[in-house]
């Protein structure tokens, strides 16, 4: 729901209360909803088209009618206050189903629309498939910006909070209000440097216990199913370093002897870097990939256009190369 020059009040400013003098301003939640996403008067002004003065008395107003800051300077950024954190899902939820309303019953058309849309999930997400989505949304949705969020080592009710707008990955929330959808199982590979020593012969689960190995995890995990999996035959690999990202394992076993795990679908990124992919001699559990979203976005066009695109992108297999 853009603000155009003929929405906008008199004088410039986003907010004008509504006939009947019952106090409601509707345009203050569309410019609240923005404040929010920005985080940045001068980038909710770009957007909104509006002068940064204009925009800053905005924020004045809101701050007025809510009783709180709502932004408040923390260095050369701003940062939401508790309680804008506390409203963020619930006023993107109702500026959601004014979009929605004054769409009309015909289909939207996604090319007018202008909105940032967040999507939780691993780095090796973003690498795999960024290109292809980023490249259908230029040509499908232009006026969306799709912002990848990494996973942090906290485990917080994002979705329901409002800071995302979708999960792709393995999914493991515990919200009961969530929807989750099952794309398909993945099953986690080894990943070496060319010429690692675990690539010559037969590759037996003793071989690979006895190589030094190397985790990725955003809780700093030094241990997982391929630990419980050597346990049952009696063996135990050595991890001597783990690190936080999915990219920043890449390099690290471009350069050493270390061993490395890698879902399927995530195997374009290693095979860019001239990485060997290869089976491990293990009965590992599957991984669930699929996607998540808080049921306030089931009826938002923009939101099930996204979700179509994960679909198509996740649930074939192994992602292709990104078009050209």
């Amino acid at each position: 729901m853009r603000v155009t020059q003929s929405q906008r009040p008199a004088g410039g400013e986003a907010g004008a209360p509504v006939p009947g003098g019952t106090g409601l301003d509707l345009n203050l939640l569309l410019a609240l909803d923005v404040l929010l996403d920005e985080q940045s008067v001068s980038g909710a002004a770009r957007r909104l088209h509006l002068s940064e003065p204009a925009m800053s008395r905005t924020l004045g107003r809101i701050r007025k009618a809510l009783g709180d800051p709502i932004l408040v300077r923390a260095g050369r950024r701003m940062v939401p206050t508790p309680h804008a954190l506390a409203v963020r899902a619930e006023v993107g939820a109702v500026v959601e189903r004014a979009r929605a309303l004054f769409a009309g019953p015909g289909a939207v058309d996604l090319r007018t629309v202008s909105r940032t849309l967040t999507i939780l999930g691993n780095d090796a997400l973003a690498a795999a498939y960024g290109p292809a989505l980023f490249a259908r949304a230029a040509e499908e949705a232009p006026g969306v910006r799709l912002r990848f969020l990494g996973e942090s080592h906290l485990d917080a009710p994002l979705l329901r909070q409002g800071t995302a707008d979708l999960e792709l990955g393995v999914i493991d929330t515990t919200s009961p209000e969530v929807h989750v959808e099952h794309f398909r199982d993945d099953r986690m590979l080894g990943v070496v440097r060319p010429g690692h020593p675990l690539l010559q012969g037969e590759l037996t689960p003793r071989r690979l216990a006895a190589a030094d190995h190397l985790t990725v995890s955003r809780r700093g995990r030094l241990s997982g199913p391929l630990d419980a999996a050597l346990a049952e035959l009696g063996l135990s690999r050595r991890v001597v370093a783990g690190v936080g990202t999915f990219a920043a394992s890449l390099f690290i076993l471009l350069r050493t002897d270390l061993v490395g795990l890698v879902t399927s679908w995530a195997r374009p990124p290693a095979d860019r870097l001239g990485l060997v992919t290869f089976e491990i001699p293990l009965d590992l559990p599957p991984l669930p990939l699929g996607m998540a979203w808080h049921p306030r976005h089931d009826a938002d066009p923009a939101h099930a256009w996204l979700r179509g695109c994960a679909r198509d992108l996740l649930a074939g297999g192994e992602p292709g190369a990104p078009p050209a």
